[in-house]
């Protein structure tokens, strides 16, 4: 069974190890509430990685980007379009919003999405791009734009 509590540091590393997508497969952009599971790879074959990609089902700005290391530690998930998030700490963050993997919190604690790394969060294939870039995915899976991308 995967590992659910890691330690800080580790997590750190994992979000930040190079991935590549896994073959040559092209992938659907999900429609209305549709959602896919894209296997990732570090670039040295030692980590398995997901990307997880979800729509809402009536809401089109609705969705999430998440990142996942050992099949359930998420190490990031970028919400857009929902409600706002509340912090263990019982501060509100509005959305979008960007949850981090947190030691002893797993994905519980939420920020503002960072404006430099992330271009245009009301542009839901560019926030994918963007996503990508921040989760260090270097070759990234062959996605196809649907018609309400």
């Amino acid at each position: 069974m995967a590992e659910s509590n890691l330690a800080q540091s580790k997590a750190d590393a994992l979000l930040a190890l190079p991935k590549r997508r896994t073959d040559t497969k092209e992938w659907n952009y999900p429609d209305f509430g549709g959602r896919i599971t894209i296997p990732l790879v570090s670039t040295e074959r030692h980590e398995l990685f997901c990307l997880d990609i979800r729509r809402g089902k009536i809401d089109l700005a609705k969705g999430s980007y998440q990142n996942r290391a050992r099949q359930l530690v998420i190490l990031a998930r970028l919400d857009f379009g929902g409600r706002p998030h509340r912090n263990p700490d019982d501060t509100r963050i509005a959305s979008p919003h960007l949850h981090l993997y947190r030691e002893g919190y797993a994905d519980k604690w939420a920020f503002p999405v960072p404006e430099d790394r992330f271009a245009n969060v009301a542009d839901a294939w560019r926030t994918l791009e963007d996503f990508m870039l921040f989760c260090n995915v270097v070759d990234p899976p062959i996605i196809r734009r649907g018609l309400f991308t």
